[in-house]
């Protein structure tokens, strides 16, 4: 079946966002979003990572019980489902609530996805042919035969009217240049300064529209001080390897790189961290600090903004994280 749906359209190229945290207890995760919904947040992104929750499942339940908000999921290995079964959970998705869904694919973290065998020999191969094999289930056309993927779309009758945007959450340069290559959009993870995602544009380098999500740890409160300090814990791994590409063009990354090899834990780097790299690495602040936050972001070429909350009492937060709108 070949389909003439549209790629999914968005409302503006400078939207915010909030995560919906990963430990948040059970009992909160529909009345977080319902209130993400009523207070006018743009979208609400949903994390899959190992042993918390699922991605699609939580998508499909705060989809339910919210009325406009767009969800994404960030992220789906690619490793972790057959891009046949990838793609008919976004195609429901979509059919459901048709231009509320982004879906987010990548390698997956390679220490978990090692730890679960699941490791494919060419990890770059396995995220290209998964990508391109959703996309074009998703749009009814035929699927590129590879090296991981051999599906027939032929199979595949109900598809949603308004296709769901497919981006990819990636971090090193190749895998960046591919998600500009076969993608809708890419999502960065925190941090993410406005240096590192032009940094990021670069590397992608698409020939045509393409979304740009960013996530950061986030606080709001009239004390500016007081906000910066409650988000260090989420900056306790900034400091490690693979966060490297973060922290491109900033001019303490070396003394940031130096600061990690001598501390103990990673919480012990979070507390060290001066206050001015705090800020330099987080949508933390008063409320006219952290507008002007995101606007360097959306100034730089990210199209949508996504607030982390972080620490306790995250309900409470997101009534502050809104002040910002």
């Amino acid at each position: 079946m070949t389909s003439d749906a549209p790629a999914s359209t968005v409302s503006s190229t400078r939207r915010v966002g909030v995560m919906l945290p990963r430990d948040l207890p059970a009992s909160g995760v529909l009345a977080f979003a319902r209130r993400a919904d009523e207070l006018g947040f743009d979208e609400l992104w949903v994390v899959e990572d190992l042993g918390f929750r699922g991605g699609v499942a939580q998508a499909s339940a705060v989809l339910a019980v919210t009325d406009r908000i767009t969800v994404g999921i960030g992220i789906a290995p690619a490793a972790a489902r057959h891009p046949a079964f990838a793609a008919m959970e976004i195609a429901t998705l979509g059919q459901l609530f048709p231009g509320r869904v982004i879906a987010g694919l990548g390698h997956g973290m390679p220490g978990w996805m090692r730890s679960l065998g699941a490791w494919p020999a060419s990890p770059l191969t396995l995220l290209e042919e998964t990508t391109t094999a959703v996309r074009h289930v998703l749009r009814g056309t035929p699927v590129p035969q590879g090296r991981y993927v051999t599906l027939h779309h032929e199979e595949f009758d109900q598809l949603p009217d308004v296709v769901p945007p497919v981006v990819l959450g990636v971090r090193g340069p190749r895998s960046l240049a591919l998600s500009g290559r076969v993608a809708d959009g890419t999502l960065l993870a925190e941090p993410a300064p406005p240096t590192y995602i032009r940094a990021a544009l670069g590397h992608i380098a698409a020939d045509g529209p393409h979304e740009l999500i960013t996530y950061d740890v986030a606080r709001v409160d009239d004390d500016g001080d007081a906000a910066l300090e409650a988000v260090r814990p989420g900056l306790a791994y900034v400091g490690e390897p693979d966060w490297a590409p973060h922290l491109v063009d900033l001019d303490f990354a070396d003394d940031l790189a130096e600061l990690r090899g001598r501390c103990e834990s990673p919480a012990a780097f979070a507390e060290a961290l001066p206050l001015a790299w705090v800020d330099a690495l987080s949508l933390a602040g008063t409320p006219d600090a952290v507008r002007a936050k995101i606007a360097a972001r959306h100034d730089a070429g990210a199209t949508s903004i996504v607030l982390t909350p972080v620490g306790e009492d995250r309900l409470a937060q997101l009534e502050q994280l809104a002040r910002v709108l």
